[in-house]
């Protein structure tokens, strides 16, 4: 059986930035060498290359765009991602929404270069429309929890069974993490037990002053 995925999105926090991203990617891969488990990142496009080619961890991007490679100034292809060595890419974050229409070309463009798609949905509808569209996650996460500090786990754990629930009755393939307030190896293993396989969090990691700690007590349970 695979682990569950723990990835962390550095979004564009001072916190998750150049030396501080290298520092979050080490402690990564030390606790997924100690425990098995699998930590990916998700830094901001500037540290994706460096951090692709020096750790042996997932690493992701935060976006992509569906266009092919081309007359398109400012987007981010996947092309390019497979170019820097990235394992996947998150889709449709709830601070980065997109239009169906852009969220399937962005998931076909990942697939087409083997690359991992991590559709971000709101609720159990959204989920169910996203695991239509066959990508390898669909990641749940309530806005009005994300960076609260209150785990969806514990706060919202309904809402969890029923995304699971949506996303199996489309498509039993597509896999299932959970976000929102992620905070320690107690939400992690209530997601697991709620028939999910993984989390999707930043903050408790990116602003911690220890990430290993974080990062050994988030895996504690599973």
């Amino acid at each position: 059986m695979t682990p569950p995925l723990i990835l962390v999105n550095l979004k564009t926090y001072k916190e998750g930035m150049g030396n501080r991203a290298r520092q979050i990617a080490t402690a990564a891969q030390l606790v997924a060498r100690e425990s098995g488990a699998v930590i990916g990142v998700a830094p901001g496009y500037i540290d994706l290359h460096p951090l692709c080619h020096h750790f042996a961890i997932p690493v992701y991007a935060q976006h992509v765009d569906g266009a092919e490679p081309g007359a398109h100034t400012g987007q981010v292809t996947a092309d390019v991602l497979k170019l820097a060595g990235a394992a996947g890419s998150l889709v449709n974050h709830s601070e980065r929404r997109l239009t169906l229409a852009d969220i399937e070309a962005s998931v076909r463009a990942l697939q087409s270069h083997q690359l991992t798609a991590v559709v971000c949905s709101n609720n159990e509808i959204t989920s169910a429309g996203a695991a239509a569209l066959g990508p390898e996650y669909v990641a749940i996460e309530p806005p009005e929890l994300i960076g609260s500090g209150v785990s969806v786990s514990k706060a919202n754990p309904d809402i969890i069974r029923r995304s699971v629930a949506a996303v199996h009755a489309v498509n039993p393939k597509v896999k299932v993490l959970t976000g929102a307030g992620i905070q320690c190896g107690e939400c992690v293993k209530i997601a697991v037990d709620l028939g999910t396989d993984g989390v999707l969090l930043a903050s408790s990691v990116v602003k911690a002053p220890d990430p290993v700690a974080v990062l050994r007590d988030l895996v504690s349970k599973l």
